[in-house]
């Protein structure tokens, strides 16, 4: 793992990958200050995250779960090439998979997720955001945290609340979710990097 001024990132997505575009261009752009995206896993195609990796010279791989026997022997494997490459931090960018514990163990405390909605509201559902509307909640929002064995749990690291309107329709209101989400990652990943290079000075003193 990286101990110098940077953090290497692996970046997971078995979607098209909006929020893991808005980070990897973010990251091209500068926006990362002690951070470097290593590594996009991907698994469905076409993939906007992968595409957009490629041209800025991110290495890509694709792994796809239905080729493995179970979950279980997949992340096997995702653990693998992911510690081949050096890996600090894994961010789950719209990836739909639950983490099994060989991979918590491998990365404790190193797997972030972001999920659409306000934390404890919404947990273990891939429509969050259609629930909120449909249960009539005036303010719904976005959670980022650390992945612990419970489906959508987990220490929390960044929120931002989002209002619904009178007006609002599902498409209104994920343009909300998609500028705030760009916002929160960046915010995220900037904690981490505090709390990363704390710890590695930490360590360091004691070590003296």
């Amino acid at each position: 793992m990286q101990q110098d001024n940077n953090i290497n990132w692996a970046i997971l997505v078995t979607g098209w990958g909006r929020n893991a575009k808005d980070t990897i261009e973010a990251f091209h752009k500068g926006k990362l200050k002690n951070s470097s995206i290593k590594l996009v896993i991907y698994e469905a195609e076409p993939c906007g995250a992968k595409e957009l990796a490629e041209k800025y010279n991110i290495e890509t791989l694709k792994l796809v779960k239905s080729n493995f026997p179970n979950l279980i022997s997949y992340q096997k494997v995702l653990i693998e090439e992911i510690k081949k490459r050096g890996i600090d931090y894994i961010f789950m960018l719209n990836y739909k998979y639950f983490i099994k514990q060989e991979m918590l163990l491998a990365y404790p405390n190193r797997i972030i997720n972001i999920h659409p909605s306000l934390f404890p509201s919404f947990l273990g559902t891939k429509t969050a955001i259609q629930d909120a509307m449909d249960y009539g909640v005036k303010i719904t929002g976005i959670t980022t945290h650390i992945i612990d064995h419970n489906i959508d749990e987990g220490i929390i690291l960044c929120q931002k609340a989002i209002k619904i309107k009178n007006k609002d329709t599902f498409d209104s209101l994920y343009k909300k979710f998609a500028k705030e989400g760009r916002k929160i990652i960046i915010k995220t990943i900037s904690k981490i990097e505090k709390k990363h290079f704390k710890n590695i000075k930490h360590s360091s003193l004691n070590n003296k």
